[in-house]
């Protein structure tokens, strides 16, 4: 399709419906420049870069062609001379191009009548020749022709010209395609490609921002958006509140414990949840989306509940007097049968969404996050706490 468009000088676009984010396409370029001439010849190179790069389709840009309009000038002078009102010559005009309902048929079959429109057929409207043979009444009721008064000058329809913030901006948009299906895998081919040029001197290579616009617009440079946009915003406040989760648990683990140490043993399995995570989603083929990081978050709170009741346990032995290698021992051979129920009950919950495309992520994040952090649950906590408390059994010895 997009081979047959080119014939005609059109463009062909598989436009994708819902767009999936709110962003105006899956790769988006802001450039921004000294003058807005400049932007377009740097929009143009940068148009040139996507056509070159491997898997980018459906390329566009808000450049806008240049599209033909006559402008009609009336000479004042000689509309003086001939005594013809400006609003006789622009109604002229007006009823020859755009037409004008003159009159109505009033029919009793039916309910509004037929206006009677005077107007040049479509061939006369080309062809201005017709339409300066239009005669118009002057004040004496004379006729005077339009080729006498007005001269036709042939020029372009003003362009859009698109702002951001106040900013003039032009945009190049594309999709990526093939069997890489993130737009952000083209995004940084391209990325990559212009700091090469950059580093050698040689080609295309103008000032790039991920993060937000550019604050100084003396010079070409690119602003990157779309999907990269809101992937970026997401996993950063989706970062944010792991961070917070994190501190939060700490916090909540030192007033339950009363100690500073024991919470870092408690909350030791948390990064090994990457271990089941990640593999996870490649055995199933699957992105690490938004909904993955919250089945990550997730995940903190449900192997903190796991390493407490270990913990719990542990203490509780000590307590009555057991000794410490066989509270550590005992303490994953009782609790293993609860937790093993309660990871098993969650993962069987997460199955049941493993087929939704939005929320495939999450339930891949919770199953194999449950089941790997399960098992590094049961043999890592009383390892660990078993160092922690023979640590202190030698100090007070």
């Amino acid at each position: 399709l997009q081979e047959i468009g080119k014939q005609y000088q059109a463009n062909v676009k598989v436009i994708e419906v819902p767009p999936g984010p709110p962003v105006m396409s899956p790769i988006v370029a802001e450039v921004y420049g000294s003058n807005y001439d400049k932007q377009i010849e740097t929009a143009k190179q940068l148009r040139d870069l996507y056509e070159n790069t491997d898997n980018i389709v459906d390329i566009d840009d808000s450049i806008e062609a240049e599209q033909e309009k006559w402008l009609a000038k009336i000479d004042r002078q000689k509309a003086a001379i001939n005594q013809v009102p400006y609003a006789n010559v622009v109604s002229a005009i007006d009823t020859a191009i755009a037409g004008s309902d003159v009159s109505f048929i009033h029919s009793p079959s039916q309910k509004y009548a037929t206006p009677i429109r005077l107007e040049f057929s479509e061939a006369n409207k080309a062809d201005w020749q017709s339409v300066m043979q239009l005669r118009v009444r002057n004040m004496q009721g004379q006729l005077i022709p339009l080729s006498e008064l007005i001269t036709v000058e042939k020029t372009v329809i003003d362009k859009t010209i698109y702002h951001k913030n106040l900013l003039p901006v032009v945009f190049v948009n594309a999709d990526m395609a093939g069997e890489l299906d993130s737009p952000l895998y083209g995004l940084f081919n391209m990325s990559f490609t212009m700091d090469d040029n950059k580093e050698t001197g040689e080609g295309f290579a103008p000032e790039q921002y991920f993060i937000s616009q550019p604050d100084v617009t003396n010079k070409p440079s690119i602003k990157w958006d779309g999907e990269w946009q809101i992937t970026y915003e997401t996993f950063r406040d989706m970062g944010i509140a792991y961070g917070v989760g994190m501190i939060l648990i700490y916090l909540l683990v030192v007033a339950q414990f009363k100690s500073y140490l024991v919470p870092l043993i408690i909350m030791a399995p948390i990064p090994l949840t990457i271990i089941g995570v990640m593999p996870g989603h490649t055995l199933f083929g699957a992105q690490f989306t938004a909904t993955s990081m919250i089945g990550m978050i997730a995940l903190a709170g449900i192997i903190v509940r796991n390493s407490i009741l270990l913990v719990d346990f542990i203490n509780q032995e000590l307590a009555k007097g057991v000794d410490l290698i066989e509270a550590a021992i005992n303490s994953a051979a009782v609790r293993t049968k609860p937790i093993m129920l309660t990871g098993v009950a969650a993962m069987t919950g997460a199955f049941f969404i493993l087929d939704d495309p939005i929320f495939n992520g999450l339930a891949i994040s919770l199953i194999f996050g449950i089941l790997i952090s399960t098992i590094f649950t049961l043999v890592l906590i009383p390892m660990l706490y078993f160092v922690y408390q023979n640590g202190l059994i030698e100090k007070q010895k």
